[in-house]
């Protein structure tokens, strides 16, 4: 299947999807589905850089803060009118990719934990100057007013998962084209044998800072949009490790190998974390998200290591060869 046909096919898997979701006429599943759909963007964008380079990011919940935090800055700018969404998607996928750039500039030329202690520190060092921050609410935080009419649609959540889920088919394609592509080749040799690929004359440098703009750029654009769904953003929720963990957690239960991987990974996760949210039982209890991911992480690196779409390409392997 070309790109061309594979982002016809996932546009009307969305359209169906939201469609769907519509005639069901339940909010909750607009509230949902977007933070899952969220999930399947953040997950997408790190296997760009974790998954196909081979360079584990701990900065996700910076990248996402600093999309988020965009938005607070360009609101406050013009005076809290309601800037599009779109416009501030766009903005905060500019910020976070050039510092994804500035990052992979000062930072890729070190390898393995030493890089990903480094992402770690990037989101710490960004995580105190935001707090410090006044001009968008510093640690007491920031409240955004939502309109009341939403273009396209009227329902305003329902615009927001809309928008989510146009940006969760953009990823999926562009993870997709990526993986088919020199550029997926590329990538592929750095995560394998970096040194090799260097003496075959692979430009590893300039690959890397591709993957880190590009994993810098989604993130931020998922972050976008936040202030408006949660109405408040604060620190403490804009940096949550939510958003760290199951990045990562998520394409390593699906397979970091190939585009489906986060995909299914998000799509698993995150419903079984909504589900547990809304529990009688274990909604009382915020942190039994993070429990969950550790149980089915550990799960998963004792029965699938290579994830669910490795644990299946292994078994049709052996099925042709029997």
């Amino acid at each position: 299947m070309n790109n061309r046909l594979f982002l016809v096919l996932a546009l009307a898997i969305a359209v169906a999807v939201f469609v769907i979701c519509r005639w069901f006429a339940i909010d909750y599943l607009f509230f949902a589905g977007y933070q899952i759909l969220l999930y399947v963007v953040l997950a997408t964008a790190w296997n760009i850089l974790g998954g196909y380079t081979g360079y584990v990011n701990f900065g996700t919940a910076a990248f996402f803060a600093m999309g988020a935090y965009s938005s607070v800055a360009l609101i406050k700018f013009f005076s809290g009118v309601a800037l599009p969404i779109p416009l501030l998607m766009v903005a905060g996928g500019l910020v976070s990719g050039f510092v994804g750039l500035g990052m992979g500039y000062l930072t890729l030329r070190l390898r393995g934990v030493f890089f990903s202690i480094a992402t770690l520190a990037l989101a710490v060092v960004v995580q105190t100057l935001i707090t410090n921050w006044d001009y968008v609410g510093g640690s007491r935080g920031a409240y955004t007013v939502r309109p009341m009419v939403a273009p396209i649609v009227g329902s305003y959540m329902q615009y927001l998962f809309l928008l989510m889920l146009s940006l969760a088919v953009a990823a999926i394609a562009t993870a997709r084209a990526i993986e088919h592509s020199e550029l997926g080749y590329g990538f592929a040799t750095i995560r394998d044998d970096e040194a090799a690929a260097e003496a075959s004359g692979v430009p590893t440098l300039r690959l890397k800072l591709i993957a880190t703009t590009l994993t810098g750029m989604f993130m931020g654009m998922a972050g976008a949009p936040y202030p408006y769904y949660v109405t408040y953003l604060d620190p403490a929720s804009g940096f949550n490790l939510a958003f760290a963990v199951n990045s990562i957690a998520m394409p390593l239960i699906g397979g970091t190998t190939t585009w489906a991987g986060p995909l299914i990974g998000a799509l698993l996760l995150g419903s079984v974390q909504q589900i547990a949210t809304v529990s009688t039982v274990l909604g009382t209890h915020p942190e039994v998200n993070l429990l969950i991911v550790g149980l089915l992480l550990i799960a998963f690196v004792v029965a699938a290591p290579n994830g669910i779409v490795g644990f299946f390409q292994a078994r049709l392997r052996q099925s042709r060869a029997a």
